[in-house]
């Protein structure tokens, strides 16, 4: 289980391996995806709050990257937050998210993003549930429901 000290030493020390690496030139994103999705992944925008129905709906599957498809999140970790965005208490693997330092709006936050092809998926804060004191908390746009 990911705790908040293993953030941080990921932060300021190294991600974890993935699997596999995407890349692909700006050009190649933007054929793929629409312009919000491109806004959110590529140029670490951010949607509108309570702006989709994925934050409501609670139903078992998986979560994969909007981007390439890597398996993000399980349901079964997922949790109502209050805030506005999909939030979760681990990813499904360790390798899964990589975590960035984050100075931007004035604020010291942990960016995560797809370890696979480097999207913009959220922040991760250490408000979140008990045991792990995780909120994952991301970008709907960012992510595919896999149905289970």
């Amino acid at each position: 289980m990911i705790k908040w000290a293993d953030v941080i030493r990921f932060t300021n020390k190294g991600n974890p391996t993935p699997e596999k690496k995407v890349e692909k030139t700006e050009e190649e994103w933007k054929q793929i995806l629409t312009p919000e999705e491109y806004q959110v992944t590529r140029l670490k925008g951010t949607e509108r709050s309570f702006s989709s129905e994925l934050c409501s709906l609670f139903d078992p599957g998986i979560y994969e990257c909007k981007c390439c498809g890597t398996l993000l999140f399980d349901a079964s970790e997922k949790f109502e937050s209050g805030t506005g965005w999909p939030s979760f208490t681990q990813p499904i693997k360790e390798n899964a998210i990589a975590y960035n330092a984050d100075k931007s709006h004035g604020m010291i936050r942990v960016e995560v993003v797809c370890s696979t092809c480097d999207a913009h998926l959220g922040h991760v804060f250490p408000d979140g549930p008990e045991p792990s004191g995780l909120r994952y908390c991301i970008n709907a746009i960012s992510l595919s429901k896999i149905k289970e």
